[in-house]
């Protein structure tokens, strides 16, 4: 059989790096014929499919195997997301097409997973009659007593939420065996409350990881051959290991870690190790993470700060804890330490009470700080939020649209000539293989995360290479093979 991870890529706030619509499918040989077989799908962010891998090793360890044929699975895990509804309604459409499935194999085993198990809870198992089982995001470790409970012919829920919930000690069974590039989740939940946001609800307090496990995991990783790392968090500058909220010392024999030392000690697990990071919070990043990366040449050069909207009335409504000149301040420290830095955002268009004056300071601040590359959307009421309870969502669908094609506009013409900017320049690339349009060409990434295509030669996947950029459209870099080598990253 073969283990496979369907991830559907779907836009994230805040963790999301990938496009919308992108799909992903991996395989890896497994050696058992005669176990239970699990198929498995992840919508949203990188820590949904981060998740997965954690899922993925509970089961394995319960003595399932995977497989990448839907039809073989005696169990099908939907890991799900809740950040719009847009979201939702493509599991509810997915859920329709497992109809068949279950009249072939009645004993098909189906399951809702993750932030839109956590959101509907019970209720999911009322509207979606073909799922047997709803688990939440901290409660993956109950998934052998759920699978057994609906064995005995009931359906079963886990919901609770956890304080300490951190799968610290659960080695992740990485979905993309021969891959380059992982995912490490170094922090559950978050604590930011911001109006229009449902993380808090679905996933809870938010709580930190031990980092000598999280140096462990990247290790690991480096001896597996991987060459590339994401640290994960809902808010990753909020990390802090021995110290609560007040900044007070929990245990005096223990070592305290803030999110930079943190970044430290993996960029020194290896020289070749990439160390990227997401997602950032405008209020919490501080001087002390940018001089890290600046100090460390193979921690990327790239910061995603979703700014969310460029006026200080809608972040106060948003309840962000910033204002326009904060984030420009911010904006002006990583200029000032990091001036090779790509920087990324998120923008919400049309969010409660938006006036037309506060969207053109959106595409103000856009222009001022010369984003390299956005996630934009229109604002989608989420119920339990505090913007549903407070204000009104009354910003017609329409007004909303083209202030959205506005923003995609600007930022289209903005990408484009941040990356004109890079014509002529040799950059280090990290090889991630073939490109989606020939196999005659081989894409990766270079450090401020742009996409850089090239002709493929003699390069192999996870080589790190040097490419002469010749020609560029506003979402990737076209160039040439200049010089490859195995060495370490240089600055």
């Amino acid at each position: 059989m073969y283990l496979c991870h369907v991830q559907h890529l779907t836009s994230q706030e805040p963790l999301e790096e990938f496009r919308q619509g992108e799909a992903l499918m991996l395989s890896q040989e497994a050696t058992a014929s005669d176990t239970k077989k699990l198929y498995l799908e992840s919508y949203g962010c990188q820590m949904n499919f981060s998740d997965s891998e954690v899922v993925a090793s509970i089961l394995v360890s319960d003595g399932y195997t995977t497989t990448r044929n839907i039809e073989d699975a005696d169990l099908v895990l939907l890991n799900t997301c809740s950040i719009r509804d847009n979201a939702e309604q493509r599991i509810r459409k997915r859920l329709t097409e497992f109809k068949s499935l279950k009249k072939q194999n009645p004993d098909l085993v189906v399951g809702i997973l993750g932030c839109m198990a956590e959101r509907l809870k019970k209720n999911l198992l009322e509207e979606e009659h073909l799922v047997d089982l709803v688990a939440g995001p901290d409660a993956y470790r109950d998934l052998p007593n759920l699978l057994n409970e609906v064995g005995t012919g009931q359906r079963a829920v886990n919901v609770l939420l956890s304080r300490e919930e951190t799968y610290a000690d659960i080695h992740p069974v990485r979905l993309d065996q021969g891959g380059i590039s992982a995912f490490v989740t170094i922090m559950r939940g978050c604590d930011n409350m911001c109006s229009f946001c449902v993380v808090p609800f679905t996933r809870g307090r938010e709580r930190s990881r031990n980092p000598q496990t999280i140096v462990e995991e990247c290790r690991n990783l480096v001896n597996q051959g991987y060459r590339e790392v994401t640290l994960l968090g809902q808010n990753v500058d909020s990390y802090r290991w021995n110290v609560n909220s007040k900044g007070e010392i929990l245990n005096e024999n223990e070592i305290t870690v803030n999110f930079a030392q943190l970044l430290i000690s993996v960029a020194k697990v290896s020289p070749e190790l990439r160390v990227r990071f997401s997602t950032s919070h405008p209020k919490d990043m501080t001087d002390e993470v940018l001089e890290a990366i600046r100090d460390y040449p193979n921690i990327c050069k790239y910061i995603h700060l979703p700014v969310q909207s460029g006026n200080s009335d809608v972040l106060y409504r948003m309840n962000r804890g910033y204002t326009r000149a904060w984030y420009l301040n911010r904006i002006a420290a990583i200029r000032r330490i990091i001036p090779n830095c790509a920087i990324s955002t998120d923008i919400i268009a049309g969010f409660c009470g938006e006036t037309e004056e506060e969207h053109q300071e959106t595409l103000s601040l856009m222009r001022e700080v010369g984003f390299d590359y956005a996630y934009m959307f229109k604002y989608s009421e989420r119920p339990k939020t505090l913007a549903e309870r407070k204000f009104e969502d009354d910003v017609p669908d329409s007004i909303k649209g083209r202030r959205l094609t506005e923003i995609i506009e600007l930022q289209t013409a903005c990408s484009l000539r941040q990356n004109q900017q890079q014509i002529g320049q040799i950059q280090e690339i990290l090889v991630e293989g073939p490109s989606r349009r020939s196999q005659e060409q081989y894409c990766g990434r270079n450090s401020q995360n742009n996409v850089v295509v090239f002709d493929r030669k003699e390069v192999v996947k996870g080589q790190y290479v040097h490419v002469k950029i010749l020609d560029c459209t506003s979402a990737t870099l076209l160039g040439e093979l200049v010089h490859f080598e195995n060495s370490a990253l240089e600055s």
